[in-house]
C-alpha cells in the first residue's frame, strides 16, 4: 500500500480550521493527502461527541466532511472526501505536537497508517488461513453456516463471556436451537441483562429464561472456583463448555495473583474452570453421549515470540507489548487445547472432544474500543479504519459453534466457518505445551491451591 504526504504540514489544517470554526474542533489532522482515501482525524472542540450515540457521531462526521471536503478538492484537485468512516473523532490532547502547539503531521501519519498496514496484512493472512489455510479442496467439505446447527433440546452449556461480541453469538445461537439451560459468566450484570433482553425481543422470554448469569472475573481464581461450584449444583450435565471470554490487545498489567493480566484471564482462568467441570463433563459423556469443550484461540498467535518457553513466572511477567502478549495467551489456547486431548479424549474419555478455534476479524468491544487502551490514537485504524472488513458477532461466532455442536473430531484448531488449520510451528510443538502446563501447574499451586492429577488438567 503506498502512501505519501503530499500537502504543506499545517496548510490544510489551517483552512480546516477557519471553516469549521471553533465551536466544532480544537484540531484536525488531514493525512495520507494524495492517496485515493485520504483521512481526516479530529479532536473536537467537546469530547461529550465520542460519547454520544451512533447516530449523533455520524452526523459530526458528515457535518466535518461537508465543511472540508470543498476546500480539500481544490487545494489538491482531488476528489472530495465524502465517506464519514474515512473521518477519525479521537479525544482532546491525542494528537502529538511540537513545543509551540503544532500537530507533527508526519507522525500522526506514520502511527496510524503503520497500524492500518498492520491490520490490511491481518485482513489478508486472515483470508488465507480462514478459506485456504489447506488445501482448496476442503472448502468443499469443511463448511458450515449457524442455520446447520443442530437441536440442542435437553443440553446444558456454560460460555465465559456469553453475553457480548463473539460470545453473544455463541449464546444467541444455541438457544436458538433449543439449548435447555445455558450458563454466562461474565463480570457486568448489566451487559448480561442486555443480553438477555435482546434475547427475549429475538427469541422470545422462554429462552431468555434458560439463562443463569454467573458473576466471574477470570482474572479472580477464588470467583472461578465458586462459578464452577454454583455450576455443579445447579445441573447434573454438561454438555458444551465455551472458553470465549478474554483480554484482548491491551498494555502490560499484573492480575490479582501477580500474574500477567493477559495470562490470568486467557488461559488460567479457563484452565480452572475447565478443570472444576472436568468430572461433570465426564459424567455427562458416560451418561449422555459425545460432550464438547471450546477455547478460543486466535491466529494472533503467530504473533506470539518466537523464543516462548513457558519456563517460569518471570518469563510471563516480561511486558512483550500489546501484541505479542495477546499473541501468547492465543497460542497456550491452542497449546491447552492439545494438551487436553491427548490427556483426556486419547487417555481414556473419548467422548470428550476438545478443540480450539479462530473467530476471524471481528467487529467486538475489543476491536473497536479496549485497542485504544493499548494504542489511543494508531487504534483508530482498527476501531474504525478496517470496521469495513469486520465480521459481525454471528459471523465470528461460526466455527466456535461448529466446535461446540458438530464437529467429531478432537485436537483440532479449527478456523471459519468450519476448516482444521495446523496453526504455526510453536502450536503444534507437544513439548511446549507439557511446559505451558507444568508451569499452569506451579504458579496454580504457589499462588492459589494445589491441584492433584485427578483434578488438575
Amino acid at each position: 500500500m503506498q502512501l505519501s504526504l503530499v500537502c504543506d504540514a499545517g496548510s490544510l489544517e489551517t483552512e480546516a480550521m477557519q471553516v469549521c470554526e471553533a465551536d466544532l474542533i480544537s484540531a484536525v489532522s488531514v493525512i495520507g493527502s494524495g492517496r485515493p482515501s485520504p483521512a481526516i482525524i479530529v479532536e473536537p472542540k467537546n469530547d461529550d461527541i465520542l460519547k454520544s450515540g451512533d447516530n449523533s457521531l455520524t452526523k459530526f462526521k458528515e457535518e466535518i466532511l461537508r465543511r472540508i471536503s470543498p476546500f480539500h478538492a481544490r487545494k489538491y484537485l482531488h476528489e472530495r472526501i465524502e465517506n464519514p468512516r474515512l473521518v477519525f473523532v479521537v479525544p482532546q490532547g491525542t494528537l502529538p505536537r511540537t513545543a509551540k502547539g503544532n500537530i507533527m503531521r508526519k507522525a500522526v501519519e506514520s502511527m496510524f497508517f503503520d497500524q492500518l498496514e498492520k491490520s490490511y496484512e491481518a485482513i489478508s493472512s486472515n483470508t488465507i488461513a480462514e478459506n485456504f489455510g489447506g488445501p482448496a479442496e476442503k472448502l468443499a467439505t469443511h463448511q458450515f453456516s449457524l442455520s446447520e446447527t443442530p437441536d440442542l433440546t435437553n443440553k446444558v452449556a456454560v460460555v465465559t463471556g456469553g453475553s457480548e461480541g463473539i460470545g453473544y453469538g455463541v449464546t444467541h445461537t444455541l438457544l436458538s436451537h433449543n439449548i435447555s439451560k445455558l450458563f454466562i459468566l461474565s463480570i457486568s450484570e448489566d451487559v448480561v441483562n442486555g443480553a438477555k433482553r435482546s434475547v427475549a425481543e429475538e427469541l422470545g422470554q422462554e429462552k431468555a429464561d434458560r439463562t443463569e448469569w454467573i458473576q466471574c472475573d477470570l482474572s479472580n481464581w477464588a470467583e472461578v472456583k465458586k462459578a464452577a461450584e454454583q455450576i455443579k449444583k445447579s445441573t447434573d450435565r454438561l454438555d458444551i463448555l465455551v472458553n470465549n471470554a478474554g483480554r484482548g490487545i491491551m498494555t502490560y498489567q499484573l492480575a490479582k495473583y501477580g500474574v500477567d493480566q493477559h495470562m490470568a484471564v486467557n488461559h488460567f482462568g479457563h484452565v480452572l474452570l475447565t478443570s472444576y467441570l472436568l468430572e461433570l463433563l465426564k459424567k455427562t459423556a458416560d451418561e449422555h453421549g459425545t460432550v464438547r469443550i471450546v477455547n478460543l484461540a486466535s491466529n494472533a498467535h503467530q504473533g506470539a515470540p518466537s523464543d516462548v518457553k513457558f519456563e517460569s513466572l518471570d518469563e510471563l511477567n516480561q511486558d512483550l507489548g500489546p501484541n505479542p502478549q495477546y499473541g501468547r495467551s492465543k497460542l497456550a489456547a491452542i497449546l491447552y487445547s492439545r494438551y487436553l486431548d491427548r490427556h483426556v479424549n486419547k487417555a481414556g474419555n473419548p467422548k470428550i472432544l476438545v478443540n480450539a478455534t479462530h473467530p476471524g476479524f471481528v467487529s467486538t468491544r475489543q476491536s473497536v474500543e479496549h485497542i485504544h487502551e493499548a494504542y489511543p490514537l494508531a487504534g483508530y485504524a482498527m476501531s474504525t479504519g478496517m470496521e469495513p472488513f469486520k465480521k459481525d458477532q454471528f459471523q465470528g461466532a461460526t466455527s466456535s459453534v461448529f466446535a461446540a455442536t458438530i464437529t467429531d473430531k478432537s485436537g483440532q484448531y479449527i478456523c471459519p466457518p468450519a476448516v482444521p488449520e495446523s496453526g504455526n510451528e510453536l502450536s503444534q510443538n507437544e513439548q511446549l505445551g507439557e511446559q505451558l502446563m507444568e508451569l499452569t501447574r506451579k504458579v496454580v499451586s504457589d499462588k492459589f491451591e494445589s491441584f492433584d492429577d485427578r483434578k488438575f488438567y
